[in-house]
């Protein structure tokens, strides 16, 4: 069984309409070169996940997505120091990431927000760190992707005083059914990832199965997270179709509707038909 856990799970039968996984991270999935996220693809497309947005955490890793999404017409890239490595953060960091964050490919700014769990960085720094990505991506016109742990009414606060961007998404959506409807209210999408599937995350699952379609994006967070019946085992792309059904079963929707709704959600928050090909 310990010998499992090291194991990605089987690529399942393909989803009966194509999704997207909103939030992945491909560098920490093991990929390095071009073939790597060629391959890490395939195996989505194989699952009807087909395309990915690649999400950096720090200055190395959003290099290396904005640099990823111009590999494969299927990836596309999001850029910022994540909030637990915000403790440093100057000018230089904010130069490269501003430069980074205007290439075409790069869809979103993120993952920023507020981490109340780890105690890696102060919160007054990652409270500046997060106003600053704010008004990047304002400034961009790009989407705002929100790292959120024990820190839901932090997170709308800042929101509502610094005034939100057109498009903001909850990454990993961990909240409960009321938090759901405070940021549906407010026009907010809700990312769900492999928690969703989880059986004892009762409050996450009553919020996923009221959320309204239009508000709805399906994520791997991979490696991360790997959904029922597979948590703990590393998560790869092509594990959003697990969660997809999941959610399908859990939302009274047959598969090819959700897949339609998160496909459709996604392109329109992403802005993916405006981004050049790779």
């Amino acid at each position: 069984m310990s010998a499992r856990r090291g194991e990605r799970p089987p690529v399942p039968e393909a989803l009966p309409a194509p999704a997207v996984d909103s939030h992945t991270h491909l560098d920490a999935c093991g990929a390095v070169d071009a073939d790597d996220v060629r391959a890490m693809l395939d195996r989505a497309n194989a699952a009807g996940i087909s395309r990915v947005v690649t999400v950096a955490d720090d200055l190395a890793a959003a290099r290396w997505a904005a640099e990823a999404a111009t590999w494969d017409e299927r990836v596309f890239a999001a850029v910022a120091l994540h909030p637990t490595r915000t403790a440093v953060f100057g000018d230089a960091e904010k130069t490269e990431l501003e430069a980074l964050a205007r290439q075409p490919r790069v869809v979103a700014i993120g993952e920023t927000g507020l981490d109340n769990y780890w105690d890696h960085s102060p919160p007054r720094a990652q409270r500046e760190a997060f106003r600053w990505h704010i008004d990047l991506a304002k400034r961009l016109g790009k989407t705002l992707m929100i790292h959120d742990r024990d820190a839901h009414q932090d997170v709308l606060d800042v929101l509502r005083e610094e005034g939100a961007p057109e498009r903001v998404v909850l990454h990993c959506f961990s909240g409960d059914l009321d938090f759901a409807r405070r940021c549906v209210d407010e026009g907010y999408l809700l990312s769900f990832a492999g928690t969703a599937t989880f059986r004892n995350a009762h409050a996450l699952r009553e919020a996923a199965a009221w959320a309204p379609d239009d508000h709805v994006l399906v994520e791997t967070d991979a490696p991360f997270l790997t959904p029922h019946p597979f948590r703990g085992r590393p998560n790869e792309p092509y594990c959003a179709a697990y969660t997809l059904r999941g959610l399908a079963t859990l939302r009274d929707q047959d598969e090819a509707t959700l897949a339609q709704v998160v496909t459709r959600n996604a392109e329109r928050v992403f802005g993916f038909d405006h981004a050049p090909q790779s």
